[in-house]
């Protein structure tokens, strides 16, 4: 019957494509977060996922939509880990502030490709640099709803935008090799820079 997911081999085929995506999506993980946008074309991720191009192209329209999904896919993953990290933590700031961090440092260091492809890939790929900036208000309310709410929505709103765009660079910073610091000394700096803004407001 005509749109009948067929099962071959105990998977369908929906579920053999969802594989084939994956694969794809982690060879451009590889490729972008570790020789950086120049690395990325079709054939080299086809080679890296050991996937013809037909699959590649089952999945997506050319190199630069799939760049774009690779970026997508580690910021909805960082983003989730935020809000997951920061609805554990409790009600007090310090505890939200040092859980955001500690969980963030933990997703860009444990696997420094994630913070290349979050942070690095769009100031080097024309495909990502506007989708870079459109992503940071995303993050940017999430850190404006963790600040105390005793002064008006403006303040809040640039003290977040602000906050965010600072830690970005220090992140930027400590991913390209110009700050010279340990993971420990990283974290502690950016929960006192998380409470600084937040004092603001107090």
């Amino acid at each position: 019957m005509a749109g009948t997911d067929r099962t071959w081999a105990g998977t369908t085929l929906s579920d053999r494509r969802a594989t084939r995506r994956r694969q794809l999506l982690e060879a451009g993980l590889e490729l972008l977060g570790t020789s950086g946008p120049s690395a990325v074309s079709v054939r080299a991720v086809c080679r890296q996922a050991k996937l013809t191009e037909r699959y590649f192209y089952e999945n997506f329209t050319g190199r630069d939509e799939f760049v774009v999904a690779v970026y997508e896919h580690v910021a909805a993953l960082a983003h989730q880990v935020l809000v997951d990290a920061v609805e554990l933590a409790g009600p007090e700031i310090r505890d939200r502030a040092e859980a955001a961090v500690s969980v963030f440092v933990t997703l860009i260091l444990d696997d420094p490709r994630k913070g290349r492809v979050l942070l690095l890939s769009p100031l080097a790929d024309p495909a990502l640099l506007r989708l870079g900036a459109q992503r940071l208000p995303m993050f940017a309310e999430l850190v404006r709803e963790q600040l105390s709410g005793r002064v008006d929505e403006q303040d809040r709103a640039m003290t977040a935008t602000a906050l965010v765009g600072g830690l970005a660079n220090v992140f930027i910073a400590y991913l390209n090799g110009t700050l010279d610091v340990s993971r420990d000394h990283l974290t502690a700096h950016c929960v006192r820079l998380v409470l600084g803004a937040d004092a603001l407001h107090s």
